[in-house]
């Protein structure tokens, strides 16, 4: 168990639902104090009481990751609440499928101004309190969409994906100097209540591409995060980590027979 994340502050961005959710309860669940930034209230209410329901100490801050002044008020809000934040997780991400050929100015900025600019408001809002951190963490949720794979109709989602990691590296770069560290995790296809709507076909197809013959659970993504953000983790920076249960790994269909 990660014990250097007992009482640790934390902030999930996207953290009402899916994967962000996800990573909320595993930082609960391991001691840590979570605020969680989303759009929707509703949401973000019912995603503090299902934290506080297991035990866990959480809060709700409502912020849009693409307006510069949301973010800022939210981590004042998260820093008002808990004294300070150690650990950001730039989790907000949107991924409305489009053909390229139908691809739409707005549609490609809306999906640029979530995934990219909305991880470095995120980011710049939290850096001034994470500087005051005795062990500092930013995780970026990334995908492998983009970085290693693609996938018809998430031209856009995959560009922003990739280019969060070209970012995160030099970013490591900068933040060294304040002993902060930020790393990435890639997650395969996961089994999201966004994905359970979609239902059983479509879970078997995606399943069948991935040699443990499952998908990736929210909370084992939320595991990878909480190592990167551990202090048994300070010495990594500007890594990525693949959780995909080897979806990455086949080269042709005919690798996953037997």
């Amino acid at each position: 168990m990660l014990t250097s994340l007992t009482n640790k502050s934390v902030i999930v961005t996207g953290g009402t639902k899916g994967i962000g959710k996800g990573i909320a309860g595993v930082f609960t669940t391991l001691g840590a104090r979570v605020c969680v930034i989303g759009r929707n209230a509703h949401d973000g209410a019912a995603a503090v009481e299902a934290l506080r329901g297991s035990g866990g100490i959480a809060t709700f801050c409502r912020g849009d990751v693409t307006q510069q002044r949301d973010m800022e008020a939210a981590v004042a809000t998260a820093v008002e609440a808990f004294g300070g934040i150690d650990i950001l997780c730039a989790n907000a991400g949107i991924f409305p499928p489009t053909p390229l050929e139908e691809m739409s100015e707005r549609a490609w900025d809306d999906v640029f101004a979530t995934n990219l600019k909305g991880m470095l408001f995120s980011i710049q809002a939290a850096l001034p309190h994470l500087k005051h951190s005795t062990a500092g963490r930013i995780v970026l949720t990334s995908s492998i969409t983009g970085p290693l794979t693609g996938y018809p109709g998430w031209s856009h989602y995959g560009a922003t994906k990739a280019g969060m990691l070209g970012f995160m590296r030099t970013a490591a770069l900068e933040l060294a100097r304040f002993k902060i560290t930020i790393n990435a995790v890639l997650p395969g296809n996961v089994l999201t209540d966004g994905v359970r709507d979609l239902g059983q076909a479509y879970i078997n197809t995606m399943t069948a591409s991935i040699p443990l013959k499952r998908l990736g659970t929210v909370e084992e993504i939320g595991h990878a995060v909480a190592f990167f953000a551990s202090e048994e983790a300070g010495f990594i920076t500007g890594q990525t980590l693949v959780v995909d249960g080897g979806q990455t790994l086949p080269e042709s269909p005919q690798a996953l027979a037997g």
